[in-house]
């Protein structure tokens, strides 16, 4: 049982940690904790599938170019992503005030 506790929570620490990093990542660091943590709530309680969709499609492309990134990193590639990649786009697929 002490097993699993232990295990338990070292999932739980990996999991924060992760997150942790997902926000670095992502570039919502910049963010004040107060507007990082009301998006994330009005994320969460989002119900519009068609809203949840794109986040999702996004989400999705952020991780597939993170991954092409560190491949290109380890194979030792220069070269450097365009520079229209999305970056200066809104969080949750709002408009930008840009």
């Amino acid at each position: 049982m002490k097993a699993l506790n232990e295990r338990a929570k070292l999932l739980k620490e990996r999991k924060l940690h992760q997150l942790g990093e997902l926000v670095i990542a992502a570039g919502a660091d910049v963010l004040a904790v107060d507007v990082l943590a009301g998006a994330m709530l009005a994320a969460a309680e989002t119900k519009d599938a068609a809203t949840v969709e794109v986040w999702r499609k996004r989400g999705a492309a952020f991780f597939q170019s993170a991954s092409r990134s560190a491949v290109r990193r380890n194979r030792g590639d220069v070269r450097r992503a365009p520079a229209g990649d999305g970056s200066a786009q809104p969080p949750f697929g709002g408009t930008s005030t840009n």
